[in-house]
């Protein structure tokens, strides 16, 4: 923006701290003006106004300066880029009658600068009278005018829609504005002050002056009038001459057409004659081909009669050896099936036989274990019995010792009493010695007992040791049996899983067969035996195995098998052959 407009927005408000606010009212003040000065001026002067009229020029670069306040750059590859263009070019898409403006400013050859578009859409919208209309468009959709605006430009606050109201007043006047002879990229957009700070008396001019300038008001006006007509004779000559061109092109086009329609109808008529002679000789032809054709039926009849008698006795012969082949192939199937069970009951048999033996000899150790525990049972009973005696012989032993000892003592008191009587303490003395002996035996005896009761007791433990071992062979036993069910059960799911994949195998073989079978190899690809890789040569043929279609040689191909695609036994090389022998054995 140009000094001078920041000298004057300075002096209009100067109280005013925030930039951005000084500069938009100080743009709706010099909108104002402009606007006041060029319906003013127009009204007095009372004709069209042309693109040289300065109160004109000066609303544009009021008005270009108020859509450029707050606008932001755009980064490009050739350097920063800041034009009112962009926002202009969204009233094309809110107002779809303003595109025929926007169109004609992108056709015209002259303009290269967003600039010089902005301008010349400025000047067509005024000429239409329509330039209040298409800014408040613009302005009510401030969303979109977000993306080229920062917050505080004048457009997006009220001032913008306080300017699109004074534009009201620009519908009184009438402008015939030339825009593609102006330069309007270079033009240099500085406000006039000095139009706006003219005394009024000053400013009031002559009638003779009045007069001058309309005169040259009027010539400027026949001038461009002139323009445009002499523009508007180039276009229509140029539009006669492509007219006339367009004109002599289709009336050759039409000579050509009338001459290929009347050779177009020689050629129908002679395709009718040609028709008609054809439908006539179609005609003999149909007739004697249905009396041959008449003559063909009844012959064909009287053969389909013998061939039909024929195919009944063929097929009637071909459903018994059908039905015989199918009964062979079942007999066959049930005999393979009578041996896989024979094999399988002998194995059943054997297993079961075997483990029926370790059955008999699990019992027969069952027994001896029971008798074992018996015996020792009544060995320990009789040790018990034998042990309770000896207890208590040895209680009454003991009682007699106690008595002996009770009278042992009486007897040494007698004999300190009565010493005297010799002979009797030498009785006395016999008795206690004999009584000694007796004593000494019986502890020998309780040593003895002592002895048999200890080996009684660790007969009780291995007892009660076997005991524990009877226990946990008969939990072994039911594990054993637990374990031979659950084989039996698995021999069983595995004797159908293995059915089952038999069966599976077999379908495999047969799909890869049938797939693999019709690779046919031709005779110019094959120089060696696949088998033996000997080269072929005159002695050395070649022949093809029907299973495979590989080319082998008479050595390696001299078998011959019956397949399901031909009716006879056919060749097959030796790989095939053992293959297909596999195949059979398995279905079997």
């Amino acid at each position: 923006m140009p000094q001078e407009v920041f000298v004057f927005m300075h002096l209009c408000c100067p109280a005013v701290k925030d930039p951005m606010v000084v500069e938009r009212s100080n743009l709706l003040s010099m909108m104002k003006l402009s606007i006041k000065v060029l319906i003013q001026s127009s009204l007095s002067l009372g004709r069209t106004l042309d693109s040289e009229y300065p109160p004109l020029q000066q609303f544009f670069v009021v008005l270009e300066h108020c859509l450029k306040h707050g606008l932001k750059v755009r980064k490009t590859f050739i350097g920063q880029n800041k034009s009112i263009w962009a926002p202009l070019e969204l009233i094309e898409k809110l107002c779809p009658e303003s595109a025929d403006i926007s169109t004609s400013v992108r056709d015209m050859p002259g303009i290269k600068t967003g600039l010089g578009r902005a301008r010349a859409w400025l000047h067509l919208a005024l000429m239409q009278k329509k330039i209040a209309d298409y800014m408040k468009e613009l302005i009510n959709r401030r969303e979109l005018l977000g993306e080229f605006y920062e917050p505080g430009a004048l457009i997006m606050e009220e001032e913008g829609a306080v300017i699109v109201g004074m534009l009201v007043g620009l519908n009184v006047i009438d402008a015939n504005l030339c825009v593609k002879g102006e330069d309007l990229d270079s033009q240099v957009g500085v406000i006039d002050f000095s139009m706006y700070l003219k005394d009024p008396q000053a400013t009031e001019t002559t009638q003779d002056d009045s007069k001058m300038t309309a005169i040259l008001d009027q010539k400027h006006y026949i001038e461009e009038l002139n323009r445009h007509l002499s523009c508007t004779v180039t276009d229509l000559q140029a539009k006669m001459d492509s007219l006339e061109k367009t004109n002599s092109k289709l009336i050759e086009e039409l000579t050509a057409a009338t001459d290929r329609i009347n050779a177009l109808r020689e050629e129908q008529e002679q395709l009718k004659q040609e028709n008609a002679h054809i439908l006539q000789t179609s005609q003999r032809k149909e007739e004697v081909t249905l009396q041959d054709s008449q003559l063909e039926l009844e012959t064909y009849r009287q053969t389909r009669q013998g061939l039909d008698e024929m195919y009944s006795v063929v097929w009637k012969q071909y459903k018994e050896e059908k039905r015989i082949r199918q009964l062979q192939k079942e007999l066959e199937l049930q005999i393979g099936l009578k041996q896989e069970m024979e094999v399988a009951m002998k194995l059943l048999e054997k297993d079961t036989h075997e483990k029926q033996d370790t059955l008999v000899a699990l019992r027969q150790q069952l027994d001896q274990v029971k008798n074992l525990n018996l015996q020792m049972f009544n060995k320990a009973q009789e040790s018990d019995r034998v042990a309770q005696k000896k207890e208590e012989d040895m209680e009454r032993l003991e009682k007699k010792m106690i008595q002996m000892e009770a009278a042992m003592k009486e007897l040494e008191q007698r004999c300190q009493n009565c010493c005297c009587c010799s002979l009797f303490r030498a009785g006395l003395e016999s008795e206690l010695s004999t009584e000694k002996e007796q004593r000494q035996n019986m502890q020998r005896e309780l040593h003895r007992e002592q002895d048999n009761s200890a080996e009684l007791r660790t007969q009780l433990q291995q007892l009660q040791g076997l005991q524990m071992e009877l226990l946990d062979l008969r939990q072994e036993k039911k594990q054993l049996q637990q374990l031979c069910e659950e084989q039996e059960q698995a021999l069983q799911e595995m004797g159908l899983h293995l059915i089952l994949m038999i069966d599976f195998l077999i379908i495999i073989m047969i799909v890869f067969s049938v797939f693999q079978g019709h690779a046919w190899l031709k005779d110019d690809e094959a120089t060696r035996c696949k088998q033996c890789q000997k080269e072929f040569s005159i002695s050395r043929r070649k022949h093809h195995c029907r299973n495979c279609g590989d080319i082998y040689c008479n050595s390696c191909s001299s078998n011959e098998l019956a397949l399901p695609s031909y009716p006879r036994p056919v060749r097959v090389c030796d790989i095939c052959h053992s293959l297909l022998l596999q195949r059979s054995s398995i279905r079997s």
